[in-house]
């Protein structure tokens, strides 16, 4: 939840964010949630990086008390180290926040898509059920989308693969997610613009999530996120007449996570 997203989400196209109940910028993240009633918030579950909110030493290193970084936390959630009592408690820890900071939660998606993982997905799933959150993000697109982008394309190969390891789908009563996720094949600074138009004028028939990271590049991103310079160019887009003019011709309803 940033000044940029809230700048996107007052143009018009952008309608739902996440928020990060361990991050830097709590409190102006809720700042600006507070303030931007309408904009759909949800949670950004974060097991990857900066500190728990509990005392959970599977998911921490012990040398710096830190979570794993996605990779070490992948490798001890395939190999059967992670405490499902503390990834339990954690994830009810960072929803509880949010909702105690009254702040009402419409899905669940996390940082670096870490619930998507095999020996994760299933405590988080169900503690966002049992917690009231009724949507949750499954962050699989299609292959074919931007093949010759290969950072790309191994990143939504990796995720296929958790997900289907996780056996997250067809999901459990009573969450939903949207009938389809387009994320990772937008990202990439300067061809953001023409993949994002593109993804506007393809759009299959249903729900789609269209993941975007619009922000402006200051201290306390850099130092949550090596994703910075595109940020800008996203946030620029977004704001672009363009855009809004494209969002405005009538074949495209935006919605927030909240009316699924």
């Amino acid at each position: 939840m940033t000044r940029g997203i809230v700048e996107a989400f007052s143009a018009g196209s952008v309608t739902s964010t996440s928020i990060m109940a361990n991050g830097l910028d709590w409190e102006n993240a809720v700042r600006l949630a507070r303030a931007n009633r309408k904009l759909g918030v949800g949670i950004h579950l974060n097991l990857v990086q900066g500190r728990p909110l509990l005392r959970v030493p599977t998911l921490t290193d012990p040398a710096t008390s830190e979570l794993y970084p996605l990779g070490a936390l992948a490798r001890r959630a395939i190999l059967g180290r992670i405490d499902a009592g503390e990834l339990e408690a954690e994830t009810r820890a960072q929803i509880e926040r949010v909702r105690g900071a009254g702040i009402g939660v419409t899905h669940l998606d996390s940082h670096r898509h870490a619930h998507a993982m095999p020996g994760i997905f299933p405590v988080v799933a169900r503690v966002a059920a049992e917690s009231g959150v009724r949507v949750i993000r499954i962050p699989r697109e299609p292959l074919g989308i931007n093949t010759l982008d290969a950072g790309a394309t191994s990143r939504k190969v990796v995720l296929e693969w958790a997900v289907g390891a996780a056996r997250a789908l067809p999901l459990p009563s009573p969450l939903v997610t949207t009938d389809h996720f387009r994320g990772i094949s937008l990202q990439g600074g300067t061809h953001f613009a023409s993949r994002l138009r593109r993804a506007l004028d393809t759009l299959e028939p249903g729900s789609t999530e269209l993941m975007v990271h619009p922000g402006h590049v200051d201290s306390s991103l850099a130092a949550q996120d090596p994703y910075t310079a595109p940020r800008e160019i996203e946030l620029a887009e977004l704001l672009s007449a363009g855009v809004r003019e494209r969002l405005a011709r009538g074949d495209i309803e935006l919605v927030s996570f909240a009316d699924l």
